[in-house]
């Protein structure tokens, strides 16, 4: 039997967008005239099986094209990609929620699927109902799954709300009791997206966990998307990087998340948006990084005193109860702090705010940082969050001749006080 569990050749996906005609001026004559076209044009794609798409002008979109790959037997295999690389549409694909519009995939074994919090779930039925409904839908039997019940609770911890319908269940909960069912229900093929973010960091660790013990010792094909690169090393063995929907490497873990956080350093510590953030609630003008006194062309190196600064223009009149939050990673993936505005007492006001957070001397160490920016609302609700928004590189200070010079250990190495009595 062959161990080629996955093959992909050459598939593309490509989806039709709608676009309304913008003009200064249209006559009442050509707005009938577009609905009649657009209402015809609806006409013959529903008898013709085709998409329905909104709009007067009509533009073809491909999220992936060309894709080629192979997945034996037993391997962990990680996705990754910027958002709107292709990673979730080639998942989709891959597990026959959609059809690839070019190319052939080939599947040696059943695929459990979690792509999204409550995949295959049915909001009415309750947990236990929906294990067994799950386990039917993987083709397993009613002997099968209540061999693995026991096993599928106890991992979830939902015992407790087990006969509650899941439409009442948190989005931790739900997601839970998903990846207990679908890592528990033996299949072949695991898939598993970004969605393991909804669960604990507790949990997040029992899904690695039960993902690389299903590879490794299960024989079973794990295919994980994930913007964190610490866990795709942790549990991958090689990885795919997606770039506007086509395969820019894949190679193993390390290169590929080499590959992947290269090519978004930036050496201009400097990011201007031209709408690309824009919508009722707020408009994000402007990220920069500089030392002190320096310019954003300027490098930084580990011993300045650094200024780190957000425009953005707050368009609603509970500006206050909005707050702006940093999530800075290392250049292997792993989270390392958060910070905010809030933390400082400092509030947003309606109209344009320009936030300066200040890194002391000698705070981040010699290497490369991603930062991952947040909007929260009420301290509880993310209102925008997009990953990897920005980059900054640290460079080694001057040293004293005779000296260390090479990078010593950690992503920061703050100044502290030292005393000796």
């Amino acid at each position: 039997m062959s161990d080629i569990m996955i093959k992909v050749e050459q598939v593309g996906k490509s989806y039709l967008i709608g676009h309304e005609r913008q003009q200064g001026y249209t006559a009442l004559r050509d707005v009938v005239s577009q609905k009649i076209k657009g209402a015809a044009r609806g006409i013959q794609n529903t008898i013709r099986g085709k998409q329905l798409i909104d709009g007067v002008e009509v533009e073809e979109f491909w999220a992936l094209k060309d894709v080629s790959f192979e997945i034996n037997r037993g391997d962990a295999v990680g996705i990754i990609g910027r958002n709107g690389a292709g990673k979730s549409t080639l998942l989709k694909v891959l597990s026959r929620i959609t059809e690839p519009t070019t190319g052939r995939i080939t599947l040696n074994g059943r695929v459990a699927s979690l792509l999204e919090v409550g995949t295959g779930f049915h909001p009415e039925l309750s947990g236990r109902e929906n294990i067994f409904l799950n386990g039917a839908i993987l083709g397993m039997s009613r002997a099968e799954i209540k061999k693995k019940f026991d096993e599928i609770v106890d991992f979830s911890g939902v015992e407790k709300f087990l006969d509650t319908p899941v439409k009442r269940y948190s989005s931790g909960m739900y997601v839970r009791l998903a990846f207990s069912v679908a890592a528990h229900l033996e299949p072949e093929i695991l898939v598993v997206d970004e969605v393991l973010a909804v669960g604990d960091a507790e949990f997040q660790k029992k899904c690695l966990g039960k993902m690389k013990d299903v590879s490794e010792h299960g024989g079973r094909t794990v295919l994980f998307v994930s913007h964190n690169m610490a866990a795709i090393k942790s549990l991958c063995s090689s990885a795919i990087v997606l770039e506007k929907g086509n395969t820019a490497f894949i190679g193993n873990t390390s290169a590929a998340v080499n590959y992947y956080l290269q090519g978004k350093t930036d050496n201009q510590h400097q990011k201007i948006f031209d709408k690309e953030y824009d919508n009722n609630v707020f408009t994000l003008h402007e990220i920069n990084i500089n030392a002190q006194g320096k310019t954003v062309d300027e490098p930084i190196d580990e011993y300045q005193v650094l200024e780190f600064n957000t425009s953005v223009t707050i368009k609603n009149d509970d500006a206050d109860r909005l707050h702006v939050t940093y999530v800075i990673k290392g250049e292997d993936g792993t989270d390392l702090f958060t910070f905010s505005h809030i933390n400082g007492g400092l509030k947003l006001k309606k109209g344009i705010n320009n936030l300066k957070c200040i890194f002391p001397k000698g705070f981040l160490n010699v290497g490369s940082f991603y930062f991952t920016i947040y909007i929260i609302k009420d301290a509880k609700e993310t209102v925008f969050t997009e990953t990897d928004i920005f980059s900054a590189k640290v460079q080694e200070g001057e040293r004293e001749i005779g000296g260390w010079m090479g990078k010593e250990p950690g992503f920061i190495k703050p100044i502290f006080e030292w005393k000796n009595n």
